[in-house]
């Protein structure tokens, strides 16, 4: 099997909501190390992204501790590639700036990819393109799994990472197979002419208007995570749209929340790719996520028999369900 997994590697400065400072590289990095550590040394992970000079050295580094993983698809060429400054009010919130842009993602980039799955995890709105996806879904059958964590989030000219509505939304989801996003996001996904706010960490009330309508745009499974608590899972069963809840992992003490969403979205194509299991998916998605905040270094990620092993003592019979 080769997975994809498309967007920035930006250098990140993470201050935690304990006031730890943390320097490493996210975005890509996460997925492809927590898929790395489950997949076998005849598989493949094939990040493809756009970087700083100053960077490559230490990014090819730091994968070169990984034999699955391929860097040719990762290019210092243009040398262009973001720096990302987050700074933790809370477990969850957080105040992002942005120094440069990665290059844009084009069709071009992908040459020789050769994978079954793509993961595509934008961090801002520019770096995939729609016309990008649409020349992956016209010469290929890839499965594409994207997070909306880039079409809702802009730079300002003052380097404010900000959240926005995704105004042309409808233009993409014929263009994806899998939906990934957060609850804050869904709500800057679905609204109604006049009625934009902004997120409201209680409001729920839309997500079964929004799966429908989604859904009916031609994406086949809609994963919306909803913190600590788990994710909801929409799919269409005979017709009819079926939502389940699946539950997150549990875990103790919370170290860093950076690059959850990513990690899930590697799960995701974990469960899909391996076992072409959309209910499996979640539940791998939801223990990537959960070991992303275990700490400041990949080493948070487990090999795939201690994660079936947690996915077996703490889901058990549940996977039969479906």
């Amino acid at each position: 099997m080769r997975i994809g997994i498309l967007g920035p590697i930006p250098r990140d400065t993470i201050t935690t909501h304990r006031g730890e400072k943390i320097k490493k590289y996210g975005g890509v990095i996460h997925p492809t190390i927590g898929l790395s550590k489950l997949l076998g040394e005849e598989d493949a992970l094939v990040p493809v992204a756009h970087i700083n000079k100053t960077d490559e050295e230490p990014i090819l580094n730091l994968l070169s501790n990984y034999s699955n993983i391929e860097t040719t698809h990762i290019s210092s060429k243009d040398d262009e590639g973001s720096i990302v400054e987050l700074v933790f009010i809370n477990q969850n919130d957080r105040i992002e700036t942005q120094a440069g842009a990665m290059k844009p993602i084009v069709s071009e980039d992908l040459s020789g990819i050769d994978c079954s799955v793509l993961v595509c995890v934008p961090i801002t709105d520019y770096e995939i393109p729609l016309k990008t996806l649409k020349q992956i879904k016209s010469s290929s059958e890839v499965l594409v799994i994207f997070d909306a964590h880039g079409p809702t989030t802009q730079v300002d000219n003052k380097g404010n990472r900000l959240r926005v509505h995704w105004l042309d939304m409808m233009d993409w989801l014929p263009y994806i197979d899998v939906l990934k996003m957060n609850l804050e996001e869904s709500q800057y996904c679905y609204f109604l002419p006049g009625e934009i706010q902004d997120y409201d960490v209680n409001r729920r009330d839309h997500l079964d208007a929004f799966a429908e309508q989604v859904l009916k745009a031609g994406v086949k499974h809609l994963y919306i995570t909803l913190d600590s608590e788990g994710c909801n899972w929409y799919t269409k069963v005979k017709g009819k749209t079926s939502t389940v809840f699946i539950p997150a992992y549990p875990v103790d003490h919370v170290v860093d929340t950076t690059g959850c969403g990513d990690s899930f979205a590697g799960g995701l194509a974990y469960g899909f790719g391996r076992h072409s299991d959309p209910y499996l998916a979640a539940q791998y998605a939801n223990i990537l996520g959960a070991m992303r905040t275990q700490g400041k270094t990949f080493e948070v990620f487990k090999d795939l028999q201690t994660t079936e092993q947690m996915i077996a003592r703490f889901y058990g019979s549940e996977n039969k369900k479906n």
